[in-house]
């Protein structure tokens, strides 16, 4: 099996938990997803996420998925 590629997809989820005052750990008792995993999309180490948690996730920050994932070549 070939090496999995790194994606170039990011989060902006440091940042928009920044801008509302949240820490991941509000945000995991909010969205019911735990710390750990939201510390792993935070970091862009998740090579998927679900679309309930993307919609949890978003409900919570008042954002779309578009303030929160984006397309970073660079990486």
């Amino acid at each position: 099996m070939p090496p999995e590629e790194e994606s170039e997809i990011v989060t902006a989820l440091g940042e928009l938990l920044e801008t509302r005052g949240m820490t991941l750990v509000e945000l995991s008792e909010i969205v019911g997803v735990s710390v750990v995993n939201l510390s792993i999309l935070k970091n862009n180490r998740a090579r998927a996420i679900r679309f309930s948690t993307l919609t949890a996730i978003c409900r919570a920050l008042d954002c779309t998925p578009g303030d929160l994932l984006r397309l970073d070549p660079e990486t």
